[in-house]
């Protein structure tokens, strides 16, 4: 495909992964527009007529524009690619659902734990015909990066490989192609349950986080990789990631561990968490948060391990240390993290047989 013939991009949301992926695509010679709810940012990037890149990646990513008009960013595009926090994912599903049309591929980037499952639900509260787009997950985002300012960003690693799942299954082969087109390191997830079951932030940041509670509280500045994954935390969420590998094979998946997902994602390799961690670059400069009330915590439970937890339960698998992380934040917190989560009743999906559940997300 030439230069002119590249498929339009539309980036929903203007924080790191966001404005790193418009610029990227924009360095690649996509045509691409990025939304955002913040006037500074797209007031700056507007001004400077894309995003500067710094880091792995290096150089000056040209965009349409940016807007803070979902319609405008939606119309026209070949894939709307959202990255924004999980806990908003029902919000933008609901502001995109009137703009979409037939043919596009909107990717949730990543879709934290059934991602696909909750645009799917919405888009059909808002009357979005089925079939009418093709969904998508990524299990990860492809980039580990920070927001430098308003329009710059310096991304730190890419992932060497990522998976993505489609909703429903049967339409994988050719959405894939698609999103390789711009990303050759993306590659097919059998479903979306591979792709929501791989999801390593709902392993390496609940339990981390609230493990580390006095050293996020302390005066101290603190790398979050470097210092709080300990060799006794890390072996704690090297179980619970057993429990995420054993819902796996209950609903017919072979899952990676997460020492096996770091192999494949950043080519590091050692006999513990720990210890693999420290070996990964993009890690090395990743600071510890200073409020423990963030998306640690706030997404990567009830989007992150509730949602797993409810299969599980769907399938009749244990997940004893998931529970009790989910229970310790509410703890720590003093809120409920679980009840307005992503479980399958919050996603209209609760009277499915795990058999009727499987034939749902192979065909829709």
């Amino acid at each position: 495909m030439s230069s002119s013939q590249k498929r339009t991009w539309a980036v929903i949301g203007g924080g790191n992964g966001g404005q790193s992926a418009a610029g990227h695509l924009g360095m690649l010679g996509y045509p691409v527009r990025i939304y955002d709810i913040f006037e500074e940012s797209i007031t700056a990037i507007n001004k400077q007529g894309g995003i500067k890149v710094g880091g792995v990646l290096e150089g000056f990513g040209p965009v349409e524009f940016a807007t803070a008009d979902m319609g405008r960013a939606v119309n026209g595009a070949d894939v709307v690619m959202v990255i924004a926090p999980a806990t908003a994912h029902r919000d933008i599903a609901k502001a995109m659902a009137p703009h979409l049309r037939k043919g596009q591929i909107v990717f949730v980037h990543p879709g934290a734990t059934l991602g696909a499952l909750e645009f799917n639900q919405v888009f059909m509260q808002q009357g979005v015909e089925r079939g009418v787009v093709t969904l998508c997950e990524a299990q990860s985002l492809l980039y580990a990066t920070r927001l430098v300012t308003h329009g710059e960003v310096s991304v730190k690693g890419v992932k060497k490989a990522l998976a993505v799942g489609v909703l429903p299954a049967c339409r994988t082969a050719e959405t894939v192609a698609v999103l390789r087109e711009a990303f050759p390191e993306i590659h097919a997830a059998r479903n979306v349950l591979e792709t929501s079951l791989t999801n390593l932030n709902a392993v390496m940041h609940p339990t981390p986080s609230l493990l580390n509670a006095s050293l996020i509280e302390s005066k101290w500045d603190w790398k979050y990789y470097m210092d709080g994954i300990t060799p006794t935390i890390g072996a704690l969420v090297e179980r619970l990631d057993k429990e995420r590998v054993g819902l796996g094979k209950a609903v017919g998946l072979d899952l990676p561990s997460a020492l096996e997902l770091y192999k494949d994602m950043y080519d590091v390799s050692a006999p513990t968490l720990s210890e693999t961690v420290r070996l990964n670059k993009a890690y090395w400069e990743i600071a510890g948060q200073k409020r423990i009330d963030t998306r640690y915590i706030l997404e990567d439970i009830p989007t992150g391990l509730v949602p797993m937890i409810s299969i599980a339960e769907k399938f009749g698998v244990s997940c004893g240390i998931m529970k009790t992380i989910c229970e310790l934040g509410n703890l720590l917190l003093d809120r409920d993290l679980v009840s307005g989560g992503r479980t399958l009743e919050n996603l209209g999906l609760a009277n499915l047989s795990p058999q009727e559940f499987l034939g749902f997300i192979e065909n829709g």
